[in-house]
């Protein structure tokens, strides 16, 4: 396996770096964005719970307390001074931005990776190919086999390797954006029910 990677020539180290990078965002991202680091429901039953009970200052001491990001945007809204809807709402859609920009942090690196893998499995497919033609020219035309294969193993180790990193990398980016967007349902969700229940409190 290790002659294997070496015979892809230089073109293998950023490939490998890539590798690494993308797993290491991957599990960052996985871990982050679990539902619990987000939007814990046993936060949001509690926060309701109290909001029904006509406490909105036990409901705002609770979100001051949990460090995630739905309590960062309910306590927006319980805290600011507006009273009309409109103004409530324009001020949870503000915060509500600013952590959506946090849940998709480090995500894009993960699309840059999945596109610039194969490149450079294509650049390295690229030098392969001219080893080898280097090769038939060094022996006039008549090269044997023994003298092409390393160019021909580095042509094809090299694309081998990009679509290794890149195709995963595609399927992570996809995944992280689908939970990314779950999430913000959850937030969008968490902040409309909040709305309906300040209206109700008068």
């Amino acid at each position: 396996m290790y002659e294997t990677l070496v015979a892809g020539g230089p073109v293998m180290v950023p490939i490998g770096v890539l590798s690494l990078v993308a797993i290491a965002v991957f599990l960052e991202r996985l871990w982050a964005l679990r539902r619990g680091a987000v939007a814990p429901p046993s936060f949001l039953r509690e926060l309701f719970a109290l909001l029904e009970q006509g406490r909105p200052d036990d409901a705002l001491a609770l979100c001051k307390k949990k460090d995630v990001a739905v309590s960062r945007i309910l306590e927006a809204a319980l805290s600011s001074p507006a009273t009309s809807r409109a103004a409530l709402k324009e001020r949870l859609e503000e915060v509500g931005r600013r952590e959506a920009a946090e849940l998709e942090r480090w995500v894009p690196v993960l699309g840059t990776i999945a596109s610039v893998a194969p490149l450079l499995g294509l650049l390295g497919t690229v030098l392969g190919m001219i080893v080898t033609f280097q090769a038939i020219q060094a022996q006039g035309g008549a090269a044997d086999v023994g003298h092409l294969a390393g160019g021909i193993s580095q042509a094809l180790v090299t694309t081998f390797a990009g679509l290794c990193v890149g195709i995963p990398a595609v399927m992570a980016n996809r995944f992280l954006l689908a939970r990314v967007d779950a999430l913000l349902l959850d937030l969008e969700e968490a902040g409309l029910l909040l709305l309906d229940a300040l209206a109700a409190e008068g």
